[in-house]
């Protein structure tokens, strides 16, 4: 399968992935819920995204090695390819000692970070947790390269289809054991459990399919300055997207209580599903856009590259976030309760904004191609500090909606605001090109929505009835919409490439 097939088929396998993961979580999170009870999920979902802080170990590395494999490739230096994949595996296996050795300090601080918040049961369990997730971590560092060398390789079928078997298998795995009585210490056990599976799996094709044996042909100093002098710089910015998105959870179960951080994370999930939808295409084009820059692509067609895609995010990412916004209350309501209805004003406040950096996120994968990614990371990691400092005293005061606030606040000023200046005057993306399109996108979608505003004073239905009525009579007019007065002759000329192979006849 050629290169441009992969990315295709990954992109379209990543949104497979998506629809599989938000049907799970619509399912399988009530039945958490249920199952753990508020307290216990809220718990379960702190200490998960506590560990999470510790993938930062990464170092960016993981993206110096897709962007650094792909570009030897297009250069026929293979040996230069073996000699990086042998230096990582090493370094690799030294960040996920490290990152084992924090999970046991973590271990052993339990008490002083949440006795406060947390009766003597809720703290034993997280202890325990802690040691399960940090195995996962030292595991997960010993293989990941595997998964940067299938990425720079552009294998993005089996890559993709790994994360659908992840998605299913877990649910699959867990309702047997929830239904027996087990908690949130059998969940962690799955997880790794699972996520071991993937990573073998990852190592197997590369072996057998890729060819790939790594060996350690020695310590290229050079090499590796220059890969830190690029990867530093994205793990900065990862340390900021990690605290943007998790900070929250950790002041809130610090200040407030694992029933705060259970009614966050609900929010969350909507954050992640949205974060996800965005990344299905950006993700599968970081090779294309290594080698576009070591060809010296022009500003132009990387601006047109960049409109294409984003229009693509575009389609999606409004027709959520405007649904979201017109039904999301029924649906959390619906979903998992009148407990949770905070969910839907934190949900709120966080994506509306968070939509604009989602249709802009090839902008990242241009920047870290064209190794320009420094600001950016200087940029949020300042906005952090100011996220971090705002949103203490607001969850405090609101609890999880102050803590959205501030989060909100965050992305304002730097992914928007600083960012879009940035690709203007520096990355060379004609950012005014850009918003005129997504502006006249816009226009012709404000006809579904008043119409179904309209509707709404007039319809008695409730509960799932009421979102799948209105919901569904929603996304037909916006797709007959979009096909009417929006879409453009390149994404026609999809739509009728998608036809063709399926043998439908317009």
């Amino acid at each position: 399968m050629t290169e441009s097939k992969q990315r295709k088929l990954g992109a379209i396998l990543s949104y497979v992935s998506i629809i599989a993961s938000t049907l799970v979580q619509l399912i399988y999170t009530p039945f958490l819920i249920s199952k753990l009870g508020q307290s216990e999920y809220g718990l379960y979902s702190l200490i998960n995204s506590i560990i999470g802080y510790l993938t930062v170990l990464d170092l960016g590395f993981g993206n110096a090695i897709i962007v650094y494999t792909a570009k030897y490739r297009m250069q026929g230096k293979f040996l230069e390819e073996q000699k990086l994949h042998g230096m990582f595996k090493i370094i690799f296996s030294i960040i996920g000692c490290i990152a084992a050795g924090i999970g046991i300090i973590l271990y052993f601080n339990v008490n002083t970070l949440f006795g406060n918040s947390m009766n003597a049961l809720e703290l034993s369990e997280a202890r325990i947790m802690m040691l399960i997730l940090a195995f996962n971590l030292f595991i997960t560092f010993q293989f990941s390269i595997y998964s940067s060398i299938i990425s720079a390789y552009e294998k993005f079928t089996f890559q993709k289809i790994m994360a659908i078997i992840n998605t299913l298998l877990k649910p699959l795995l867990m309702i047997p054991l929830l239904l027996l009585g087990y908690k949130a210490i059998v969940m962690t056990l799955v997880i790794t459990f699972v996520n071991i599976i993937v990573l073998l799996s990852n190592y197997n094709f590369c072996r057998k399919k890729l060819k790939i044996k790594i060996k350690f042909l020695g310590f290229d100093k050079k090499l590796f300055k220059a890969i830190l002098g690029y990867s530093i710089w994205i793990f900065l910015g990862v340390v900021v997207d990690k605290v943007n998105w998790s900070v929250d959870q950790f002041v809130l179960g610090s200040v407030a209580g694992t029933v705060a951080v259970s009614v966050y994370s609900a929010a969350s999930t909507m954050n992640r599903l949205f974060i996800n939808l965005s990344s299905a295409i950006s993700t599968v084009l970081l090779p294309k856009m290594s080698k576009m820059v070591a060809q010296n692509a022009s500003n132009e067609k990387i601006t047109n590259e960049f409109i294409k895609v984003g229009r693509i995010q575009y389609y999606i990412i409004f027709l959520m976030c405007s649904g979201l916004v017109m039904f999301g209350k029924e649906f959390f309501v619906a979903w998992i309760g009148k407990k949770f209805i905070d969910s839907y004003y934190i949900a709120i406040i966080l994506i509306i904004p968070l939509c604009v950096p989602l249709i802009q996120n090839l902008g990242l994968s241009i920047m870290q191609a064209k190794n320009m990614h420094r600001f950016r990371s200087l940029v949020l990691f300042f906005i952090a500090l100011a996220n971090i400092a705002i949103s203490i005293p607001l969850a405090k005061a609101y609890e999880g909606i102050g803590s959205a606030i501030g989060t909100s606040l965050a992305l304002i000023c730097g992914n928007i605001i600083i960012m879009n200046i940035y690709y203007q005057k520096k990355v060379g993306i004609n950012v005014i090109k850009f918003w005129k399109e997504i502006v006249k996108m816009t226009i012709p979608f404000c006809i579904p929505i008043i119409i179904i505003m309209i509707i709404k004073h007039f319809v008695l239905l409730h509960g799932f009835v009421y979102l799948v009525v209105l919901g569904g009579i929603y996304s037909i007019m916006y797709v007959l919409v979009c096909y009417l007065f929006v879409i453009n002759k390149y994404e026609k000329s999809i739509i009728d490439s998608v036809l063709k192979k399926v043998h439908i006849k317009r």
